[in-house]
């Protein structure tokens, strides 16, 4: 068993284990790599260093790194998104050095960061770009050896887009993000089914009738609004860019600012990336009773301090509620601290659609020490065989078979000459 570690109770493996197991079933994509890695080992003496949600389809992810050869350390990529009995299962049956709590506090959440990076990394695995951000501002001598990084999500994508344009970026990285069998399936099915679960499971409230407020129009936020008018709610969207508003018009939701939607909204929903989408003057104009979560990477997209400002008094009346009561009397729900409540109050996306976007984050891995050397510095997608690889992989595995071009309609496509 591995030394080091820092998790909440080692005694939760066997649940751990078996949750993993249960999630494998919904990921044959990954399983088949993972397969194929145990021949191969491609990984075979690798260091990678993993911040990510400690969910069970994380939990495969790191079985198939190991499969590979990695040596592979994980901590969290976010203080409430951790499955204290699968990060317990990771350390008794993997070996695999993890350090995630459910709960921990900011000042621990950084100090498991920083354990991961004393692995000396040659590769990071992230979902926010926090070990990258750690590698720059704090482990500059780690730079040396890496080989690059792979990340999950939009936020941390956006980050390293920054990083780049400043010229601050020292090694390539992988924005599995990009990978059409991620976004197009993790963000749209995965968020929307995975934020609407969080939302009922911490209120109990029924969705039927309400006044539902989605923030952003991008691939998560128009899962959150697809399922959540699918449950019966009057859905609104608020939206800075007029293309993705014009979408949502076309797509059957009312459209308009949030100074305006937010009098209307029974529940407000946030997953744009941004900071303080829902701010003080948003509070100001918000019914009693409100519920307000974020779906976003970062709780910053609520603006916390704001809102404790406001307030007279703050209590839990449920797990995952802060019910503050304002000076005039009204009530404003937050859920789950304002981190992400798909994985605080429930446990994130189901195993199926990230079974493709752990299916990338392996094979981005591969690609970056095949090509170790010859990427340059940059943000870069993977190539788009490995895409319909993926996806191919999937839709074999649910029984779904597809048309195959003639060789007449493969040369009629690369040609010109023939016309009407």
């Amino acid at each position: 068993m591995t030394k080091s570690y820092d998790i909440k109770d080692l005694n939760l493996a066997e649940q751990g284990r078996k949750r993993m197991d249960w999630a494998e079933q919904e990921m044959p994509v990954l399983r088949l790599i993972k397969e194929r890695f145990e021949r191969e080992r491609p990984l075979a003496g690798v260091r990678v260093s993993a911040c990510l949600h400690v969910t069970s389809e994380t939990g495969n992810l790191m079985r198939a790194l190991a499969a590979g050869g990695a040596d592979v350390v994980l901590c969290a990529s976010n203080p409430l998104s951790t499955q204290d009995d699968v990060a317990a299962a990771l350390v008794a049956y993997e070996e695999i050095p993890v350090y995630a709590i459910k709960g921990e506090s900011n000042e621990v959440y950084y100090q498991h960061i920083k354990a991961a990076l004393d692995h000396h990394p040659q590769i990071t695995m992230d979902d926010g770009a926090d070990l990258v951000t750690g590698v720059l501002q704090e482990r500059k001598d780690l730079i040396r050896s890496m080989i690059g990084s792979t990340e999950e999500t939009t936020t941390g994508v956006i980050r390293l887009k920054a990083m780049a344009a400043e010229g601050v970026l020292p090694f390539p990285v992988i924005a599995v993000n990009d990978s059409d069998t991620k976004h197009l399936f993790d963000n749209r099915y995965g968020t929307g089914q995975s934020t609407l679960d969080g939302l009922i499971r911490a209120t109990n409230i029924l969705l039927a009738g309400k006044t539902f407020v989605v923030a952003g129009y991008g691939w998560c936020s128009r899962g959150i609004a697809e399922r959540a008018r699918g449950l019966g709610a009057n859905v609104i969207v608020t939206e800075i860019d007029p293309v993705k508003a014009l979408e949502a018009v076309m797509d059957g939701f009312r459209v308009m600012p949030m100074e305006q939607a937010a009098p209307m909204a029974d529940f407000i929903v946030t997953a744009t990336g941004n900071k303080h989408v829902i701010d003080s003057n948003t509070f100001a104009v918000l019914k009693n009773g409100a519920v307000i979560a974020n779906s976003g990477h970062f709780n910053v997209e609520i603006n916390i301090p704001a809102l404790e400002a406001l307030s007279v008094e703050k209590r839990q009346p449920r797990a995952f509620v802060d019910q503050y009561v304002l000076r005039d009397g009204r009530t404003i729900n937050l859920l789950g601290e304002g981190r992400l409540i798909n994985l605080a109050s429930a446990e994130g996306h189901p195993s199926a659609v990230m079974d493709m976007s752990f299916a990338n984050q392996a094979l981005a891995s591969e690609y970056l020490l095949k090509n170790q050397g010859r990427l340059p510095v940059g943000v870069h997608a993977l190539p788009k065989d490995l895409d319909r690889e993926i996806a191919a992989l999937k839709l074999h595995a649910m029984g779904v078979t597809i048309d195959v071009l003639t060789p007449e309609q493969e040369a009629y496509l690369r040609s010109w000459q023939e016309g009407t």
